[in-house]
């Protein structure tokens, strides 16, 4: 199966489906902040390995818990992708922080405070041209 095929897209898509379930509402561990998400899940194309990135919406240390909580739960979290999806092989799954969601707001906001700015100075050479 090649990597970008539509099978191995489809099969991305499903193993990120139950993956966000089963973090969502299977697991207990307290290290799991509540705003965690799966962002993305790219699986081999032989089905032994599969990296799943995980956006958390909070402190670096509440990131760092809850990709160590994660870490620690993966043995569950295989067991229930197991019988949720049938597939040949249940992937090894490698869990990624990823802060991409952060750094765009984080842009986001740069953005908008250099247009708030040059409104401000605008508005400012405006008035002195009333004057």
């Amino acid at each position: 199966m090649r990597k970008n095929s539509i099978k191995n897209t489809r099969i991305n898509g499903e193993v990120q489906k139950e993956l966000s379930n089963i973090i969502r509402g299977e697991i207990k561990d307290p290290r799991i902040h509540p705003m965690t998400s799966v962002i993305a899940v790219s699986v081999a194309p032989d089905l032994k390995t599969c990296k799943a990135y995980i956006s958390v919406l909070g402190t670096e240390e509440e990131k760092n818990a809850t990709i160590q909580g994660l870490k620690s739960a993966e043995g569950y979290i295989r067991r229930q992708l197991a019988g949720s999806l049938n597939l040949r092989n249940t992937p090894e799954i490698r869990f990624i922080l990823d802060s991409s969601i952060e750094y765009g707001v984080n842009m986001s906001k740069m953005i908008d405070d250099v247009n708030r700015r040059d409104r401000e100075a605008a508005s400012a050479q405006k008035g002195e041209a009333d004057e």
